[in-house]
């Protein structure tokens, strides 16, 4: 088991890359064409394959009242976003599952801590106040993500800044952050544009794949054989509560 979770741990490494700091020019937000341009130029089997797929017709719609471009910027920048949390979930969810992160301590993590718990099941034994605090500095994150506190020299992805950009926000929070969401220590050296541009199309290559991963080991752990390729996994973690309900065990509003 623990094998199979450093192969695939190991497997999502390289979609971490660099943001670019972004440039005010509404190609960014990329037009239907550039988009379908950059679908089918996109080096993987699915890109080979299939190219451009948007069976919804999502390309051509107007969100919000944003125009067509923002939209897209809107969409280009919430798949990339999305699949950034799903990179960090997929192997948050195989960490969990090894004794390292399950247990037992000497040192207990937090109160209330049970060892052996599946990662779902783990995420339940976390107090209420835990929870909600995490929640706070994922919205802080969320914020600076925006273009909170940089009303000048940030670009909005839907009115032309690049999307999957995120901000420098070291020194914000009244001078308490004092590390970068990303590269907190200047240790990778310098990328070329083209670097950059390849890392932004394996990061998008990851994050779809992580979409799909985590979704099949969530499915896996709630209903057992619904994932064929994990049910031979002996001992795989189950999990008899409901995954999309997160704090089922805290309170109700019904």
């Amino acid at each position: 088991m623990q094998k199979i979770i450093a192969a695939l741990a190991l497997s999502g490494a390289a979609a971490y890359v660099a943001p670019v700091a972004p440039k005010a020019t509404s190609s960014l937000a990329a037009s239907k064409d550039e988009v379908i341009a950059l679908a089918e130029a996109n080096p993987d089997f699915l890109g080979k394959a299939i190219g451009f797929w948007d069976p919804l017709g999502a390309l051509d719609s107007n969100f919000w009242g944003l125009g067509n471009e923002g939209t897209i910027g809107y969409l280009r920048h919430a798949e990339i976003k999305h699949g950034r949390v799903a990179m960090a979930a997929f192997l948050g969810y195989m960490a969990g599952a090894t004794e390292l992160v399950s247990g037992p301590h000497k040192i207990l993590p937090y109160r209330g801590f049970e060892p052996g718990l599946t990662p779902p099941e783990q995420w339940d034994a976390i107090p209420l106040y835990g929870k909600l605090q995490i929640l706070v500095i994922v919205g802080m994150l969320e914020s600076y993500g925006e273009g909170a506190g940089f009303p000048e020299s940030y670009t909005h992805y839907t009115k032309g800044g690049l999307p999957g950009f995120y901000p420098s926000i070291k020194g914000k929070g009244a001078g308490q952050i004092t590390f970068d969401l990303y590269k907190p220590f200047p240790i990778f050296p310098e990328q070329s544009e083209a670097q950059k541009e390849r890392g932004r199309r394996v990061e998008v290559n990851n994050g779809r794949a992580a979409m799909l991963g985590l979704m099949s080991l969530l499915s896996a752990s709630a209903v057992p054989g619904s994932v064929p390729a994990l049910s031979g996994i002996e001992g795989f973690p189950q999990y008899s509560g409901n995954v999309m309900i997160p704090f089922e065990g805290d309170f109700t509003l019904f």
